[in-house]
């Protein structure tokens, strides 16, 4: 059987939140002590000594006394002394700073434009620029071929420049909460693009058509703009797995929205909707689905009671700002600011929904091994 949650006061949404983290780190914890003293633990204990000791080319004579695995030798701090290891930190933080010439970071109000130095950094990997005040991203980008994540989000940015379809490495493109009015063709050319995030933009209405080329894409956050409807190009990402369209102007759902049979989460709130259609039912991965408002009159029964174990959430009347924003008038300054908030506080309760049903999988499969090794033991 599926689950439904339907909320009828946010609070309520963040009370069961806290309650089930206090419940979770009270549960993880009670398991850590069970572990502890169970025989399995100890058991692992030994195989983790073990592997280790062969990993640094220790003999066996070493660590076994009469026949059994002796722990108590402490041979692993004695190797930890050895020249040896003391080489391999030293290889890790070489690694480490070459790994950071390919990555430029840029943060703080005061930078209007990008440094004249970055045009000659053209074998960079990762730009993260965040909270400038910069408004356009300069043409010679096109020359970064190396470029896989762009990171540009909350910014000021009012337009992405065509060059963008050079980056043909570009695997993640975080424009969000920006001054975005529209998205330029040439971004179908990142045929090798994963992740796109463009929320917060507050104006966006249509993508071009040119992004259905985009089939690698896994995640796709377009929340906090004006779309009318899912532009067709979203329907055409085949490989998605993440939507976030919520905080839009959607009034209905495409008939064909099972085109995205890969899609597992969908996060519709805050639009217009008044109907699911039944082709959601045709979604064999969708395992959480979140809408909100007054106006949603009609749902499938089909949804609710989804024999995939669909989560379903319904969000209804009060909204968010109405009891969230009472403590944080003093941090949020804009319309912006204010979706921002939100997004952080879904996102935490997805989270969370996310962790319990890991935390029901680790618990029945640690039921299930001990029952093994009891029926073992007999």
């Amino acid at each position: 059987m599926g689950h439904q949650v339907i909320i009828f006061d946010i609070s309520v949404v963040r009370g069961f939140w806290e309650t089930q983290v206090k419940k979770y780190k009270e549960t993880r914890k009670k398991e850590k002590e069970r572990l502890a003293q169970s025989s399995l633990e100890k058991i692992k204990q030994e195989w983790d000594f073990v592997l280790e000791c062969r990993k640094k080319g220790i003999p066996q004579s070493a660590y076994l006394k009469n026949g059994f695995v002796d722990t108590t030798e402490k041979l692993l701090d004695k190797i930890e002394k050895n020249s040896h290891i003391c080489k391999k930190s030293t290889l890790s933080d070489e690694t480490s700073k070459k790994r950071s010439k390919f990555i430029f970071q840029l943060s703080g109000e005061h930078w209007t434009e990008f440094p004249d130095s970055l045009k000659e950094q053209t074998h960079l990997k990762e730009w993260h620029i965040y909270k400038t005040q910069i408004q356009t991203i300069p043409a010679y980008i096109a020359l970064f071929q190396e470029l896989k994540v762009l990171e540009l989000s909350n910014n000021q940015i009012t337009h992405l420049p065509v060059e963008i379809g050079c980056l043909k490495q570009l695997k993640e493109l975080n424009v969000s909460f920006n001054n975005l009015k529209s998205i330029p063709p040439e971004l179908g050319n990142c045929e090798n693009l994963e992740k796109l995030d463009l929320a917060g933009n507050l104006e966006l209405t249509e993508l071009p058509f040119e992004l259905s080329n985009l089939k690698q894409v896994t995640f796709v956050d377009v929340s906090a703009n004006k779309f009318p409807t899912i532009p067709i190009c979203v329907l055409r990402m085949s490989s998605l797995h993440w939507l976030d369209i919520s905080n839009n102007k959607l009034k209905d759902l495409p008939q064909d929205i099972d085109r995205l049979d890969e899609l597992q989460t969908f996060l519709l709130q805050k639009n217009k909707l008044t109907y699911l259609p039944r082709a959601l039912l045709n979604m064999p991965k969708l395992s959480l689905l979140v809408v909100s408002g007054d106006d949603l009159v009609e749902i499938p029964t089909d949804v609710c009671e989804s024999p995939t174990g669909l989560k379903f959430i319904s969000l209804k009347d009060n909204p968010l700002e109405t009891i969230l924003y009472n403590d944080t008038d003093d941090i949020i300054e804009s319309e912006r600011d204010r979706e921002q908030f939100e997004k952080e506080f879904m996102k935490a309760y997805i989270t969370d929904i996310q962790e319990r049903v890991l935390l029901s999988f680790f618990q029945n499969k640690m039921s299930f091994q001990i029952c093994l090794d009891e029926r073992c033991q007999n």
